[in-house]
């Protein structure tokens, strides 16, 4: 049992919020920062939760809820003092796909299923092993993502006469392609002017005309304006519809067993993607505090917030990184900023969710398309040239599986790219090369001056990638000599595929009446050498500390023989 005023272990799981870190010393000066801070990202948050529930083909309401639940747990749970929990944009391909093939109910089982794995990688302590996700999938998959998002707004942004889009980049692009002639005028003057007026928010906010934009955040300025301006001018534009003002009810989702298989994938596709986001932001905010979050607590948190927010219609949530740092920047400095942006929330649900009829579609399908421009790294792509062509090839790969084919397909192939390019890479650094051996001894050599002494020196980890070039070699000397000498002092790691290539070297020298002479042995090469019995099986008097050691004996026996 886990309780909150102390650090609880169990199964080697440290259970330590950094809102307790917080609290000890916590004065009124910083609760007044942290209100101020909680309010700007509440405010901020708003439409940004209704925009990507919106191009999720999810209620507008879905969205605010997901930010409430999954920013409080966030910040109550969470190993980031900063962090704020919700919605964000990344997911917006994931969860319209899931909506469109298996229907709301399963995209709330998927939720929870990746709040599962979640809470499982924070249990395991698996927050570090994300960092291992090679930059050029994570730079890949975001990039495409932001494309992604991107053609899924151009049906709101031009008000296209289109009753939903489909889930695959084939039939978006037919469908779009198809209706194009069926854009509204209105909506797409007010979209426009609302993503130029988002664009250029910062430069017009500093002028002096315009000064007073600096207290509200671009989306929500962007939101009151279009907003009134199409309600003043009337504009024949779509609106999200009410909002319900009640506190939704706790509603566990129907599991169906016939399509739980199919949602696994997916629903990793959402943890991973939640982990990377979540912190990743985090890690930038660290930077900006001067803090470090824990990783393992983070991912524990998000894992709650997802276990939890299906129960009330929610869909996935994450770390923000627009939001964090807006959080950061407004004074923000422990968790308490992020529970008063969920409080804001609910107050504004709870009190003006009735204006909300008024918003026009365009102006959040602006905001949406805002974000996804700014997802977009250009830069990335300016810079493929000065990196190698394995990079190139998997950064590439995996943006052109996440526009084409979706984000579960996009990762899972891009790690699977990666890993190859690894092993290719690692199985090249092995190198198993001749040592030369000076002509001292006459019996080294058989009448007719064929050598009876040969070594190897192996170069490098011999593992599954490297085992076929020992096989090779073994080939390539059909006639093996009396003695093989093969040295592995440079040789830093063996696994099964190895040793059973030695196995086979072995067997072979054994059935010609040879022998094979092992020298260097150490660490985890001799460690597996001596657990699996392979050295037993060898005779201990064929492995030696050095190469030196190994010729006197090789020579030695050639002498008594």
């Amino acid at each position: 049992m886990f309780y909150l005023n102390h650090e609880a272990t169990f199964m080697n799981l440290r259970f330590r919020p950094k809102l307790l870190e917080c609290l000890p010393g916590y004065d009124r000066a910083q609760f007044g920062k942290d209100v101020a801070a909680g309010v700007t990202v509440g405010v901020l948050a708003l439409p940004l939760a209704m925009a990507f529930a919106i191009a999720s083909d999810m209620p507008p309401s879905t969205g605010i809820w997901t930010a409430i639940i999954a920013g409080f747990l966030t910040s109550l749970l969470g190993g980031s003092r900063v962090q704020i929990g919700g919605p964000t944009g990344a997911f917006i391909p994931i969860v319209y796909g899931i909506v469109a093939m298996y229907g709301v109910g399963n995209l709330l089982i998927a939720t929870m299923l990746a709040g599962a794995f979640l809470l499982a990688m924070g249990i395991f302590r698996m927050g570090q092993l994300i960092r291992f996700i090679p930059i050029a999938v994570v730079i890949g998959f975001t990039n495409g993502i932001a494309v992604v998002i991107l053609m899924s707004q151009i049906k709101d942004f031009m008000g296209l006469d289109i009753a939903s889009l489909p889930p695959d980049f084939f039939g978006k692009i037919k469908v779009l392609s198809a209706s194009i002639h069926t854009f509204n005028e209105p909506t797409l003057l007010l979209a426009t002017s609302a993503f130029l007026f988002l664009m250029f928010y910062n430069r017009l906010a500093q002028t002096r005309l315009l000064a007073f934009l600096r207290r509200a955040p671009g989306p929500l300025a962007v939101l009151v304006v279009g907003t009134a301006i199409a309600a003043l001018l009337e504009l024949p534009v779509a609106t999200i519809g009410n909002i319900p003002r009640q506190i939704p009810s706790i509603t566990l989702p129907a599991l169906s067993l016939e399509t739980l298989g199919h949602l696994i994938s997916p629903a990793i596709a959402i943890a991973l993607l939640g982990a990377i986001e979540s912190l990743l932001s985090a890690r930038v905010a660290d930077a900006s505090i001067d803090d470090t979050h824990d990783p393992n607590q983070e991912l524990i948190a998000q894992g709650v917030a997802n276990l939890i927010v299906p129960l009330f219609g929610g869909f996935a949530a994450t770390g923000a990184i627009a939001r964090t740092a807006t959080n950061v920047r407004s004074g923000g400095r422990t968790p308490i900023a992020g529970i008063v942006h969920a409080v804001v929330l609910l107050i504004i649900v709870l009190t003006l969710a009735p204006l909300a009829s008024h918003i026009p579609l365009a102006i959040l399908s602006a905001i949406v398309v805002g974000v996804s421009i700014n997802m977009f790294e250009i830069e990335a792509f300016h810079k493929l040239k000065t990196f190698s062509s394995n990079y190139r090839v998997i950064m590439l790969s995996t943006f052109a599986l996440t526009v084409v084919f979706g984000l579960t397909i996009a990762i899972e192939l891009g790690m699977v790219l990666s890993c190859l390019m690894f092993i290719y890479r690692i199985s090249d650094l092995t190198r198993i090369e001749p040592i030369p051996l000076a002509n001292t001894s006459p019996e080294r050599y058989t009448p007719d001056g064929k050598p009876r002494i040969l070594a190897w020196r192996l170069y490098g980890a011999l593992f599954f990638g490297a085992a076929p070039k020992l096989e090779a070699l073994m080939e390539e000397h059909a006639d093996l000599p009396e003695f093989l000498i093969l040295d592995t002092q440079t040789m830093i790691q063996l696994d099964s595929t190895g040793l059973d290539a030695l196995e086979n070297l072995h067997g072979k020298l054994t059935k010609q009446g040879a022998t094979l002479m092992l020298s260097g042995l150490h660490g985890q090469a001799e460690a597996t050498l001596q657990r699996t019995g392979f050295l037993e099986r060898l005779g201990t008097e064929n492995a030696f500390p050095n190469i030196i050691a190994a010729l006197r004996a090789a020579e030695s026996r050639l002498k008594r023989a």
